[in-house]
Parts: structure tokens; sequence; C-alpha cells
């Protein structure tokens, strides 16, 4: 008997250690499922991270090629205002070469042609506005006028030439549009 009670004792404690190790095992895998959602969800973190540090360095190279793009931009809306003055200043001329107006007028000329090749090189170039139809995003409706030879919504007049910079509109056109 006393063999049975031990053999009994045995395996009480054999199912006491099993039991022990099933619980322990059980927290192990608790502890080793918490680690690996813990694991996943700090990998999604690191992506989405790199993902945003790689949207940003896009952007950023994108702003920085643009400044380079568009470098000269502001000196040329200042020039044309330089532009406009010369245009103003040759309409005086009455063609009559004799004069000294006309001498000092065609030094003005040369300046002026030089100065739109510089801009001509620059790819500053004039809006075509005579004649077309109204563009909103390339000229702004300065007059109007009502011309019955002409359909509606045409330019009659160009007040102040428009210039684009590259593909960029740097200076709006001022026009007279037909009623």
């Amino acid at each position: 008997m006393e063999k049975t009670e031990e053999i009994k004792k045995e395996k009480e404690n054999i199912k006491e250690k099993k039991t022990r190790e099933k619980k322990k095992n059980n927290k192990e895998t608790e502890a080793e499922i918490k680690l690996k959602e813990e694991n996943a969800s700090l990998n999604e973190k690191v992506l989405r991270i790199s993902a945003e540090m790689q949207n940003m360095r896009r952007r950023y190279e994108g702003e920085i090629s643009n400044i380079y793009k568009y470098e000269g931009e502001e000196l040329i809306v200042k020039l044309l205002a330089i532009v406009d003055n010369f245009e103003r200043a040759i309409s005086l001329d009455d063609r009559d070469l004799t004069d000294e107006l006309s001498k000092f007028l065609s030094g003005f000329k040369m300046i002026y042609t030089n100065l739109l090749n510089i801009l001509d090189s620059m790819e500053v170039k004039v809006i075509d506005c005579q004649g077309l139809e109204f563009d909103p995003n390339k000229m702004e409706a300065v007059l109007t006028e009502k011309d019955e030879n002409l359909p509606a919504n045409v330019v009659l007049e160009v007040l102040q030439k428009g210039y684009t910079y590259k593909d960029k509109v740097i200076r709006v056109a001022m026009v007279k549009v037909n009623e």
C-alpha cells in the first residue's frame, strides 16, 4: 500500500509539475504574443516614419528645384517696368531723324532691343492677346467696349503687355475686352 500511495503522490506531483509548466508556458506565450504585437506596431511606425521622410525629401527637392528654376523672377518683374518706360519713350518717335529727340530715341531703341534680347534669352515671353479670346489666367480686363463687328469676349486692345517667365505667368496683360 505504501507503494501505491507513493505512486499516487508521485503522479500528483507530476500532474502539479505539468500544470505549473502549462501555466508558465501560457504566461510565456502571452508575453511572447504581447512582444510580437509590440514589435509589429513598432515596425509599422518605422515604415510610416520612413515614408513620411521620403515624402518630405521629395517635397524639399521639388521646392529647391522651383527656386532654382525661377531664380531671377523678382529681378525680371522689376525690369518689366523699365521695358514699359522704354516702350512709352520710343512711341514718341515721329520718324524724323534730323532733330535731337529722334537721335536720342534711336539710342533708346538700341538699349530697348538689347534688353528684350536679354529677357528673351532668359525665356521671358510676351503674352499674345490682341484679337484673341479673353483668358482670365493670362489677362485682366480693365475696360470693356461694345464692337458689333467682333464676337463677345475678344480682346480689343492691349493696355499693358503681360509676360511669362519659362512656363509661369509673372505679369498678366491689362486689356480692353469686347462685351
